[in-house]
């Protein structure tokens, strides 16, 4: 019983650790400026995010910020240089923007209403930054997905996601969204912050299609990174 006490403590420690240094990328600027943005220290650059305060979209969750720390982090297994990356539910721009940094071809996914601020984050921080320029589209999740991104030309080397999964009534079009965007080479990249059951039913149904491998677990956050990818259907 010592024992389990001792390495629970363990575990909290290096959590509440790992987590402050993921929290201390984030810095609130010291001078007032004409437009209010959010500051974050990622792959050797100073990163300054606008938000929408009125839009859930297109705020800067603590998934995002686990999400970047472990790219800049593990470049050297998950490299992501010249690979051909999306993000859906980008919001703000952070994950996009540091792939983009790390010298991926990114494209930045979301909602119509959200590519104005989404656009504006990018260019304003990739900008003479970037080995590649990263692109913004619109995608709706399962909504006219042949058509703007026909399975002929998915390429994607990772698609990455944080916080995609909350009380929202899009889960099964979320799910055809993975599905369609991914090949079996595809890698998953996932960050996700479990709040209410829906997550863990969301969770048992991703798992029907890919393969899912927790990578890390941030109890503090009540967060959790998985890598996954497509199941092989013919052993299947």
């Amino acid at each position: 019983m010592r024992l389990r006490t001792a390495t629970e403590t363990r575990e909290e420690r290096d959590d509440k650790q790992v987590v402050a240094e993921i929290m201390a990328r984030c810095f609130i600027p010291t001078r007032l400026t004409t437009s209010s943005w959010e500051g974050f220290h990622f792959a050797g650059h100073e990163i300054r995010i606008t938000e929408a305060l009125d839009c859930y979209g297109a705020v800067v969750w603590p998934s995002a910020l686990v999400l970047c720390y472990f790219l800049e982090t593990n470049t050297k297994q998950y490299n992501m240089v010249d690979k051909n990356v999306i993000e859906i539910g980008a919001g703000t721009g952070l994950v996009s923007i540091v792939a983009s940094l790390l010298g991926a071809h990114v494209t930045a996914t979301d909602l119509p209403e959200l590519l104005g601020n989404l656009q504006y984050n990018i260019s304003r921080n990739t900008k003479r930054k970037c080995k590649h320029l990263p692109q913004v589209k619109e995608l709706s999740w399962g909504v006219a997905l042949d058509k703007n991104f026909p399975k002929s030309s998915n390429n994607f080397d990772y698609v990455l996601a944080a916080d995609v999964v909350y009380a929202h009534p899009f889960l099964e079009e979320l799910l055809v969204t993975f599905d369609h965007l991914c090949k079996e080479t595809t890698t998953i990249l996932w960050a996700m912050k479990f709040r209410l059951e829906r997550e863990n039913q969301f969770v048992d149904r991703f798992k029907e299609l890919f393969d899912l491998e927790e990578l890390s677990s941030f109890p503090s956050l009540n967060i959790k990174l998985y890598k996954a990818m497509r199941k092989n259907r013919r052993s299947a």
